[in-house]
């Protein structure tokens, strides 16, 4: 056995007995099979655990075995009040291990409760219920061979079909001196069913000793909802509460997170960038690992609350203990609840896990989309502007062109008004109208056609961007073609105009010779 074993030889030990007049509910955690060793009891007993067991040891080998003794049994100083639970199917072999663990320990603990085969194969366990002499010698051989009055001696049992077979054993048990009698509310042949707190009433109304309710009691209020239902002693309480509590814990916390991202006044954009911190990206490597994880866990606790309620709402459960006793009828409706709010816990846990994936994702691709949107719109607006600023340096060139076309087309009018005669003044007054008409007809299709170009322009979509480029391009083309034509044209006038020349220089000569002539 490990541990100081000299200090603990000289510790004085506890009476378990003095818990049970104490006026309070006695918290017991029940012997476990692999959980109920040294480290498991340190711990429960921080939490306020009354009285902690052993798990089952086998008689025989505990005696039999040091190396059976050093594995199965370790224990320390601190570890009081502590009951050491046997299976044994004979008395002198229990009397045996009793004597070996009286020193370290503050009583044993018969089982006579274990549905396993193996056990009830080999005679151990809830086969005992059935042989009532037995488990009376058993228990007197402790009584009479230990000389500790303080070492309490208690045996674990489950009901029979016929209850009265069952009271009949505590009390043949009572009357060789056991210490108190845990009794686990099913029969050898019930597992998952409800617990029969009404027979457990039962037994302890037939009994002067303390009874201990079993079965079924994972919270301290199911511990007091069983004590005023059966007024037992004590309840062995199995501290498996705190899955649910996590499960609720996660509920509310996935809907405070889906309720942070649904707020109006935080943008996709926004949530793109906290979701960018290094912190968040280091965690999205374990993401879908803890995602698959939890739903796993959700889904194993959803099935198991599926389960619990299948089992405490079945018609023929209800009606059987609505017969035997109300208050029970009372506590299956309550574990009925129970086991309903926990499947809407882990149901809904389990469908909101999902729309939290679900809602993150849906942020990160509006959140792209909307940067995506803004980058397109501002391409846009620079090429409209760069469209814009063509037009009106095309425009501005018309002008130019224009202007210029027309201050040549009026020096030349005027040279011929000044040196052309009658007729020649009107034909040359006739040309300059009509280029003034075709100039102004030009002028003015052309900035129709360019209205309507910008019009079309701003109306077309973002893809036909491009296109319309193209169009200005091929527009900015035409206009140079024309300003060459117009140039050629000019030319042509400037050509007619040196011909006019010649002609007024010829007049002039042959004026100036007929002048000379008179003077002859």
């Amino acid at each position: 056995m490990i541990g100081d074993i000299v200090e603990t030889k000289q510790c004085q030990l506890k009476d378990p007995m003095d818990l049970f007049h104490s006026g309070q509910v006695v918290k017991i955690c029940a012997p476990m099979v692999r959980y109920s060793k040294l480290a498991f009891r340190t711990l429960v007993r921080k939490y306020s655990c009354d009285l902690c067991y052993t798990p089952m040891i086998v008689a025989a080998d505990f005696v039999r075995s040091e190396k059976a003794r050093d594995s199965e049994f370790t224990t320390n100083k601190g570890d009081h009040p502590l009951i050491v639970q046997f299976a044994a199917k004979e008395a002198q072999i229990l009397c045996d291990a009793a004597h070996i663990v009286c020193p370290f320990a503050d009583g044993i603990d018969l089982n006579c409760g274990c549905p396993q085969r193996w056990a009830m194969a080999e005679g151990y366990g809830a086969c005992l219920i059935n042989k009532p002499e037995l488990v009376r010698d058993m228990v007197r051989h402790v009584r009479n061979q230990i000389d500790n009055p303080r070492f309490s001696v208690s045996i674990k049992i489950r009901i029979h079909e016929d209850l009265k077979r069952t009271v009949d054993l505590c009390q043949k048990a009572e009357a060789t001196g056991v210490s108190w009698i845990t009794v686990h509310g099913r029969s050898v042949e019930e597992r998952h069913q409800p617990v029969h707190y009404d027979a457990i009433k039962i037994i302890k109304q037939s009994m002067s000793i303390p009874i201990v309710a079993n079965g079924d009691i994972k919270t301290l209020k199911d511990a007091e909802n069983v004590h005023h239902l059966t007024g037992a002693d004590g309840k062995i309480k199995h501290l498996m509460t705190f899955q649910w509590t996590a499960v609720a814990a996660f509920l509310y916390g996935e809907i405070a997170v889906i309720l942070v991202l649904c707020l109006p006044f935080i943008s996709p954009l926004r949530w793109q960038k906290i979701f960018m911190i290094p912190l968040w990206s280091k965690m999205a490597v374990f993401w879908n690992k803890m995602f698959l994880t939890i739903i796993v866990l959700l889904i194993v606790l959803f099935l198991d609350a599926v389960r619990e309620v299948r089992k405490y709402s079945s018609v023929h459960v209800n009606e059987k203990a609505a017969n035997v006793n109300t208050n029970a009828f009372d506590h299956i409706q309550m574990k009925l609840f129970r086991s309903q709010r926990n499947l809407y816990l882990s149901g809904f846990s389990l469908f909101l896990w999902l729309v939290l994936r679900r809602t993150v994702t849906l942020l990160t691709q509006l959140a792209k989309g909307m940067t995506s949107h803004a980058c397109l719109e501002t391409q846009v607006n620079d090429a409209t502007e760069a469209a814009r600023k063509y037009m009106a340096e095309n425009e501005r060139l018309q002008e130019i062109l224009g202007l210029t076309f027309l201050c040549g087309l009026a020096l030349a009018f005027v040279f011929i008004c000044k040196h052309a005669s009658f007729h020649r003044m009107r034909e040359a007054r006739a040309i300059v109208y009509r280029a003034l008409a075709a100039l102004s007809g030009k002028e003015s299709s052309k900035k129709k056609e360019s209205a309507e170009a910008t019009d079309e322009k701003l109306k077309k979509e973002v893809e036909h961007l491009k296109a319309e480029l193209q169009k200005t391009s091929d527009a900015l083309k035409k206009a140079n073609n024309e300003v060459t034509a117009v140039k050629k044209q000019s030319e042509g006038l400037k050509r007619e105009y040196d011909h006019l020349m010649k002609e007024y220089e010829w007049l002039q000569a042959s004026l100036n010779e007929a002048e000379d002539k008179k003077e002859l």
